[in-house]
């Protein structure tokens, strides 16, 4: 599923270290059987990556990138201020950081014009279906997709509640 050719849904990250993370994205976009690519692209230490993957994912075929990135995160907001498309920033709890606080706030903390949808700390799989939805926007299967995994979540929780309520506390 990483054909980037026919990806609608890039997931990047600023290093190998935030992969444990990120790969929660992969797994559900997977799951929802979106085509997805996932590659590294870090805007410090390679500026130049940054800036021919940003500006040649719309022509590429992509529809959402999602970006994943720790300390100063500045990944999400750089490709956006680079692309059209909508970008879902993750801020990754990396190991320089006391609590992941800095992280949030670099991609939460966009100027106007240049919005990034923030997902929650190492929150991956919200971003894969955050993504997930942006496109079923225009997509009847994968609006089905996303209902039947929901209801899954339902049933979960419904299970959850029967074994709890026959402990009989």
């Amino acid at each position: 599923m990483s054909n980037h050719q026919l990806a609608e849904v890039a997931i990047i990250m600023g290093s190998q270290s935030d992969l444990p993370i990120m790969k929660d994205a992969a797994e559900i976009l997977k799951t929802l059987g979106v085509r997805f690519e996932l590659t590294i692209v870090s805007a410090h230490r390679t500026p130049d990556r940054l800036f021919e993957f940003s500006r040649s994912a719309a022509s590429k075929g992509l529809k959402v990138i999602i970006a994943g990135a720790g300390g100063a995160a500045h990944l999400p907001g750089m490709v956006a201020s680079l692309t059209h498309l909508p970008v879902i920033g993750v801020p990754v709890k990396s190991s320089n950081s006391i609590d992941g606080w800095d992280s949030v706030l670099s991609i939460l903390q966009m100027p106007n014009g240049i919005p990034v949808a923030t997902v929650a700390l190492n929150a991956a799989k919200n971003a894969g279906i955050l993504a997930a939805q942006i496109l079923a926007t225009n997509n009847e299967e994968l609006t089905q997709n996303l209902i039947n995994y929901k209801e899954e979540l339902k049933k979960k929780v419904e299970e959850s509640a029967d074994d709890v309520e026959k402990m009989n506390f």
